[in-house]
């Protein structure tokens, strides 16, 4: 007898624009595991909400992600997309996990610390209590495995660190989730600091690549690519960290070994090599772009992917948040009726 498919749970926040790292190094990968996995794919809309937003550009953005999702290959019948904030068990289990978190814990996330610096006038109590609710998301969907970078590892582990200690005084109340690594996958770094992770929070716009950029604009960000001393084309992540940046890309875009493209673009200078890299990823989104019009035109379809994907969410989620009361003592709703 096969064992059920797991679960997965995974999210970007709802902020800046979604770009091309996101792309692959998240929706690309959301796109393979639908047809193995249980998937929960959630617009972080309340996590974006540490930093001061727009209110009106946010609920657009959110618009926007969804129908991205939608345009980048992520079937809603196949899967579960909702937003956070539709979900109100996110906010009732992160009220209970936080009286599990010790203070030293959230001290030492080193991402509160590096947030702190950049928002130092907005050091507020929802980002130091950031990776409660990032534990809350998780364990709601009894998420056996979760897609992580390097920079949310360390969250996970503090998932990981509660959910034991809840079941250790509980019982069986939450799955421990693992780590998903992709079977294979790409650090996409920033076109303007190589030795940087690309990223949709950076202030320089030509460092990174968004979804929805024109071509000409994606031509102009990789011509103005930085690179790196000499001319000749081939991969060095140490002596050359631009070039090998924008062959992985290229490798990406056009499913080359890097091999095979360090020796097409070893001689004839960085101008061609970073218009064809540019080229590639010009035919690589502009379907996605041409989907994502059509879908984000059509205001009632994205509200129904909203309604169905908050009700299928809330159905998971509040059997969690039942079964951690009830482990908790308090009077269940359905005993006053």
């Amino acid at each position: 007898m096969t064992s059920p498919p797991k679960n997965i749970l995974s999210g970007i926040q709802t902020s800046g624009h979604l770009i091309l790292g996101n792309y692959i190094g998240a929706l690309s990968h959301w796109v393979r595991m639908q047809d193995e996995y249980n998937c929960y794919f959630m617009l972080a809309d309340l996590h974006t909400l540490t930093v001061t937003q727009d209110p009106k550009a946010l609920r657009e953005r959110c618009y926007d992600f969804l129908a991205l999702y939608v345009a980048c290959g992520i079937d809603p019948e196949k899967n579960v997309l909702f937003a956070q904030s539709h979900v109100p068990a996110h906010t009732q289990l992160a009220w209970a996990l936080c009286c599990f978190t010790q203070l030293g814990e959230l001290n030492r996330m080193t991402q509160f610390k590096d947030k702190s610096q950049r928002h130092a006038a907005n050091i507020n109590a929802g980002l130091f209590n950031y990776p409660v609710l990032m534990a809350a998301d998780i364990l709601l969907y009894d998420a056996h495995l979760v897609p992580v970078g390097e920079d949310q590892r360390q969250h996970l582990e503090l998932t990981r660190d509660l959910a034991t200690r809840v079941n250790h005084y509980h019982g069986d109340i939450f799955v421990i989730p693992e780590p998903y690594i992709p079977p294979s996958g790409a650090r996409i770094m920033s076109l303007q600091e190589p030795t940087k992770k690309m990223s949709k929070s950076d202030a320089n716009e030509q460092s990174y690549i968004a979804l929805l950029d024109t071509s000409d604009v994606i031509l102009k960000k990789f011509k103005r690519a930085v690179t790196d001393s000499g001319s000749e084309v081939y991969y060095d992540a140490v002596e050359k960290p631009g070039i090998s940046n924008l062959l992985t890309l290229l490798s990406i875009m056009t499913n080359s070994s890097i091999s095979a493209l360090e020796e097409e673009y070893r001689t004839g200078g960085y101008g061609r090599f970073k218009t064809a890299v540019g080229e590639a990823v010009i035919e690589h989104l502009v379907p996605i772009q041409q989907r994502y019009h059509e879908i984000r035109e059509d205001a009632g379809y994205l509200t129904r992917l909203l309604q169905q994907g908050a009700q299928k969410a809330s159905e998971q989620a509040d059997t969690v948040v039942k079964r951690m009361y009830n482990a908790l003592g308090l009077i269940p709703q359905s005993s006053l009726s």
